[in-house]
């Protein structure tokens, strides 16, 4: 069963790169260890989550599909 977000960004219907835009821009509303969600259904959302964590040092931790999209969980690192 995976951690629960503590924070969900609904991001469904917008094109990337808005979803990450939208991440970036919360990340820090969260404590550093906590998980937070972005729903997104853009398919470039799948490649560009994992990337962007991969290059801002924090964990992608899973990818949840949904009934439209799908949920994409990121641990806040620092």
């Amino acid at each position: 069963m995976p951690e629960q977000p503590l924070l969900t960004i609904d991001a469904i219907g917008r094109k990337c790169p808005i979803p990450i835009i939208m991440l970036a821009g919360r990340l820090r509303e969260v404590p550093i260890g906590s998980v937070i969600a972005v729903t997104a259904d853009d398919p470039a959302a799948k490649a560009d989550i994992p990337a962007w964590c991969r290059l801002k040092m924090q964990e992608f931790v899973a990818e949840v599909p949904l009934e439209r999209g799908s949920r994409f969980d990121i641990r806040r690192t620092y």
